[in-house]
């Protein structure tokens, strides 16, 4: 769980079972193992030149992912649940306090656990 105490973020949450779409690095051996080639914060530049071609097609890839959205404010709590993909983007001076509660293996039917992050290809 997040809390936010001051500030707000913003926060692209998906689940396991969207691994495939979202560009995640699924070598251990690489450095960013278990992170995504994907720079959400070029989501307003996809008519941009600047940006690498490898990003575009995974941003085109994300965008049929049940990845969902939400900002952060102050006083808010978010739950994030285990294996969960999430990025985070600062909006403004912001500190939170993070808990962990520990690690559900089963996982869900529709949204995937574990065994979605660890076959990741």
């Amino acid at each position: 769980m997040i809390a936010m105490m001051t500030g707000a973020k913003r926060y692209i949450l998906a689940p396991p079972n969207q691994c495939s779409k979202l560009g995640i690095l699924t070598d251990p051996k690489v450095g960013g193992y278990r992170h995504s080639y994907i720079n959400f914060g070029h989501l307003t530049l996809l008519q941009e030149s600047d940006m690498p071609f490898y990003e575009r097609e995974w941003l085109h890839a994300a965008k049929d992912s049940l990845a969902v959205e939400t900002v952060l404010k102050e006083g808010e709590v978010l739950y994030v649940p285990s294996h969960w993909f999430h990025y985070i983007i600062s909006l403004q001076r912001s500190a939170q306090c993070n808990t962990r509660s520990g690690r559900e293996v089963k996982g869900n039917p529709y949204f995937g656990g574990m065994a979605d992050v660890e076959t990741c290809t």
